[in-house]
């Protein structure tokens, strides 16, 4: 069941299905029912547990579906939602926009609407029993066609509009305009001869002849969408194209019938055959401009393989569809094929190419054990991979979601086109009358003010103002998606060329995320390998990085740890358990203060560590009464990434500030930041304090994009304004961030900051072109200054030139590398040269 709308009408009474989770007994239903009926506008509310569902009456005018669940939650329980994705046909400018804005706003349930013009594309967050259907219907009772976009058109109908329209249609498009400019030359032609002395017009049943398809063939699109927006008591593009062209033929067929016993009458058929064409002729570059704009999705697209080599348990193959392919499967790929899911290399070694995906220019070498992606192109080796991610929880699916969902996206400049698209037909119109009935009375030439009133109906550009913001989202999402950026919306795009602080995260993302343990130092001398044994028995299940590099170096010396029981981790600070009947705890330099650790003769060899830039774990045993004993302490280093020193210079090239925000000991930060010249350190900062760092740098007035790859960055990547995840890191950081860099390259942050503010620049330029337009051309073609046929090439051309700046962001490259400004052990020196060395 959806909602029904008494009568259909905007301002009539209706019911919405709320669909409500977490309800268990009767009590619940009553507080529901107390919690909705509280909402004003709401008549009254029943709820049913069994179906999980309420049904809510409310007063004419409606409620809005966006209350109603907040009321419910506030209650203490769930409403689900669901996106759906519409692919939107027949609209041409931000009127057609935001006409169906509203009408899907109007559906019962709706909580947001949002229609983007460039990629004829409708994204709608509604309650989950919001019938699709409903949605459709809403679409066409408003004018324009609609289907929901399915798995198999899914990325083009969501992200790319034009990118789906059969090559048939644009072919036919194509000789459309083609055969519309062979009828106008003939009456064109003459035209620009005059001033020259020639007269070569032809008469006036010829140019009649030529006129009438132009007019009614070729021009039948806009009487009908302009009909349709009359309809739908709305204006558009198209009735403006078709008010102005009508009246220019309608007076020439009227001069000629009624005056041509007086001579050779003055006709218009010239500038109504000319405006048509040339909007035709606009149309058809725009549409091609716009599937230029869509390349990137095309191109992930085009990475999907369709079929897949599975191999049985017998050993043998068999050549099976995408979709029948399981997480677990043994996928064989051969060389030069495309491989079809994400896993883990089984057998078989090879250079993989995923320049695509990542933007990363070189083929990656991969052996057993090592990550791949679908849609990456296999080298010179044979693979065998085991299936990790397959469909839509693929790598290239989340990529290409992420993609879509950026160029579907409204930006938040988009609010001011939207105020002006909603008045913009009907102020033109006014102005054209104006123009008509004021040119008449001042000058008594009723005919010259006709052609005044047509000129300002043909040069205005609703379209140019519904293309500006989009087109320009659809080329920088793109092109950053090409070079490994990938914006998951339009917000985080226009909010990342404010950044004036990044807090970097250290581990994982300045460095290279594997840590390695660099020396074990013990309070009773001669004891090293004892204190090692330990600290592996309390890490020996831990996935942490510093636990897997103190595992991987006891098993090296031949150490086999004793079993630990009642192990706990001590959140951002370490572990304790027993081992052997000893209470021991392992942590930073943050729990060896706070459990008040007498670090003795350790505390100057510490301190050399820490200016070394290495990170300290101290080992303790826990005493009866409450005090604890050094047993030793274990030093870390992590290769600095050879990009990191690059990464900050280029951002403070950039004008922005650089933080190191780290739960390392200050010593450690320190050295690190000295390296890579961040001025600024937050040194010893729990995970579960992050986020308050970034808060109370945005209450300083900064604005902060936080670098992170782990779960721990996870809250304080969504406290930034920014939030920028490397691809490398978890699935966690990847969500919640707005940005995600989809190789480990530190470079790419100044990247994703630069394609912003070329972005925003291009919009900014694109909304200033498209409101001179209309500005600048209107007023002239309201005192008579511009002729039909100029006005309607000045608005073909608006369309095509904001399109066209749009894709100049095509041409952005990345700036090139540096070389590797800081050495790569820097950070972490070498490894131990024996035994425990020092």
């Amino acid at each position: 069941m959806g909602t029904t709308t008494a009568e259909g009408g905007a301002g009539a009474a209706c019911a919405i299905d709320v669909p409500i989770v977490g309800m268990t007994c009767a009590s619940c239903v009553r507080r529901v029912e107390k919690a909705l009926q509280a909402v004003d506008g709401v008549r009254a509310a029943s709820v049913n547990l069994a179906t999980e569902t309420a049904v809510v009456e409310t007063a004419p005018g409606g409620v809005d579906a966006g209350r109603l669940a907040d009321a419910v939650r506030r209650a203490g329980y769930d409403v689900p939602t669901r996106t759906h994705t519409l692919r939107i046909d027949g609209m041409t400018c931000a009127s057609c926009v935001g006409r169906v804005e509203k009408a899907l706003a109007r559906v019962p349930g709706v909580l947001t609407a949002s229609v983007n013009l460039a990629t004829e594309a409708a994204q709608v967050q509604a309650l989950a029993s919001v019938d699709p259907a409903t949605l459709l219907a809403a679409v066409e009772r408003a004018g324009y066609g609609a289907r929901a976009a399915d798995d198999a058109d899914g990325a083009a109908a969501a992200g790319s509009g034009a990118a789906t329209e059969p090559d048939a249609q644009r072919r036919r498009d194509a000789l459309a305009v083609l055969a519309a400019a062979v009828l106008t030359l003939p009456l064109v032609l003459p035209m620009a001869l005059m001033p020259f002395g020639v007269d070569a017009m032809p008469p006036a049943w010829l140019q009649w002849l030529l006129a009438t398809p132009v007019q009614f063939v070729f021009g039948a699109r806009f009487y009908v969408a302009g009909y349709k927006a009359v309809r739908a008591s709305a204006g558009n593009m198209d009735l403006l194209v078709a008010l102005g062209t009508s009246a220019a033929y309608g007076l020439s067929v009227f001069q000629w019938w009624h005056h041509a016993e007086h001579g050779m009458p003055h006709l218009y058929f010239e500038a109504s055959a000319a405006v048509i064409t040339l909007v035709l002729l606009g149309k058809w570059l725009e549409a091609r401009a716009k599937r230029q704009a869509t390349d990137a999705i095309r191109a992930l697209q085009a990475l999907r393989p369709q079929r897949a080599r599975v191999q049985r348990a017998d050993g043998s193959e068999v050549e099976v569809p995408l979709a029948q392919v399981r997480v677990g499967d043994l996928v064989r790929v051969r060389p030069g094929e495309k491989l079809a899911v994400d896993g883990i290399v089984v057998e078989g070694r090879t250079h993989v190419d995923e320049s695509l995906l990542t933007g990363e220019s070189l083929p990656v070498a991969k052996g057993p054990g090592d990550r791949v992606t679908g849609g990456a192109v296999n080298g010179e080796g044979a693979l065998t991979v085991r299936a990790t991610g397959v469909g839509a929880e693929s790598t290239l699916a989340r990529i290409i979601r992420l993609v879509e969902s950026a160029q579907a996206a409204k930006a938040p400049i988009q609010r001011l086109v939207d105020r002006v698209a909603a008045v913009f037909v009907p102020v033109v119109l006014v102005v054209a009358v104006l123009a008509f009935a004021g040119g008449a009375w001042w000058t008594g030439d009723a005919e010259a003010a006709l052609i005044n009133a047509v000129s300002v109906l043909v040069i205005a550009c609703p379209c140019a103002l519904g293309l500006a913001t989009p087109a320009a989202i659809m080329a920088g999402t793109g092109v950053a998606a090409r070079h490994g950026i990938l914006i998951k919306d339009a917000q985080a795009l226009e909010l990342a060329h404010r950044v004036t602080h990044v807090a970097f995260d250290k581990t994982g993302t300045l460095t290279e995320g594997r840590p390695r343990l660099i020396a074990v130092e013990a309070a009773d001398a001669g004891r090293e390998r004892e204190v090692l044994g330990l600290a592996a028995a309390l890490q020996a299940r831990s996935e942490h990085p510093l636990a897997r590099a103190v595992v991987e170096h006891a098993q090296a010396e031949g150490l086999a740890p004793p079993a630990a029981d009642a192990v706990q981790a001590l959140a951002g600070r370490g572990v304790e358990g027993r081992v052997d009947g000893r209470r021991l705890w392992l942590g930073s330099s943050r729990l060896r203060d706070e459990r008040a650790l007498d670090v003795g003769a350790l505390a100057a060899r510490a301190a050399a560590l820490e200016a070394e830039g290495r990170t300290l774990a101290w080992l303790a045993e826990a005493g009866g009464d409450g005090t604890s004993r050094l047993l030793g302490l274990l030093a870390f280093g992590d290769r600095l990434k050879p990009t990191a020193a690059d990464a900050v210079a280029r951002l403070r090239a950039l004008g922005v500030q650089v933080v190191l925000l780290t739960g390392d000991n200050a010593g450690s930060a320190q050295a690190v930041a000295r390296r890579l010249g961040i001025d600024e350190v937050r040194a010893q900062v729990l995970p579960a304090d992050k986020a308050r760092v970034v808060g109370d740098l945005k209450a300083g007035g900064a604005t902060v994009a936080m670098v992170g790859d782990g779960i721990n960055d996870a809250p304080a990547l969504a406290a930034a304004d920014v939030g920028i995840a490397m691809a490398t890191g978890t699935d966690v950081a990847m969500e919640t961030a707005g940005i995600t860099l989809m190789r480990g390259d530190p470079r790419l942050v100044a990247a994703a900051i630069e394609i912003s503010r070329r972005t925003t620049a291009k919009i900014r330029q694109n909304l200033f072109w498209a409101f001179a337009y209309n500005v600048v051309g209107i007023p002239l073609a309201a005192f008579g200054l511009l002729n039909p046929v100029i006005a309607g090439a000045a608005m073909a051309l608006s369309s095509v030139s904001v399109v066209s700046n749009a894709l100049l962001l095509r041409r952005w490259r990345p700036p090139a590398g540096q070389g590797d400004a800081t050495p790569p052990a820097a950070a972490g020196g070498t490894a131990l040269a024996g035994p425990l060395a020092r």
